[in-house]
């Protein structure tokens, strides 16, 4: 299905929220930006995100689906699904860093729709995280899929400081 030409301006919109707020944060980031990004004018942002609240929840959610989307489309044995899902998520993160830093910038916001946001996108990774070690027959998938996402975040961290040695020994 072809998409209209309505629904690719917001399509573009949004991926450039997705780019302008990984950069300069939620409290930095304003629409004008965005549309500067899109080169579109701003008034024109407002016809599709009413508020930039909403076009970053919008991104947000942007970011958890893709994560998601990521997951499920990985293929493994049961021995192997940890590691492929770890090579899936190290591709994703090439493919989309922004979607990286907007996980760290999320967790950050105080506003509480934002929290919402970030609480349903973690809480639903983690869920489907551990359904799909249980379903694997991965030992004590509770405390595993806790250990993946644990270590996924401090992943995030270290990307969105530029602090690779959060994670990696050799880099000291």
């Amino acid at each position: 299905m072809v998409k209209s030409k309505k629904e690719n301006r917001k399509e573009e919109i949004l991926e450039a929220g997705l780019e302008v707020f990984a950069k300069k944060g939620y409290y930095n980031a304003t629409t004008a930006h965005v549309a500067e990004k899109a080169a579109i004018s701003q008034p024109y942002v407002f016809r599709f995100y009413k508020t930039k609240e909403e076009l970053f929840i919008a991104a947000l959610d942007r970011a958890f689906e893709r994560i998601l989307q990521t997951f499920k489309n990985v293929e493994a044995s049961p021995e192997q699904l940890v590691e492929k899902m770890i090579e899936a998520y190290e591709e994703l993160s090439e493919l989309y860093p922004n979607e990286i830093a907007l996980q760290v910038i999320g967790i950050s916001v105080t506003e509480k729709s934002i929290q919402r946001t970030a609480k349903k996108g973690l809480s639903d990774i983690r869920s489907y995280t551990l359904e799909r070690f249980k379903s694997a027959g991965i030992k004590d998938a509770e405390r595993e899929a806790s250990t993946f996402l644990a270590r996924g975040m401090l992943c995030n961290i270290s990307y969105f400081l530029d602090l690779p040695e959060l994670i990696d020994e050799k880099t000291k």
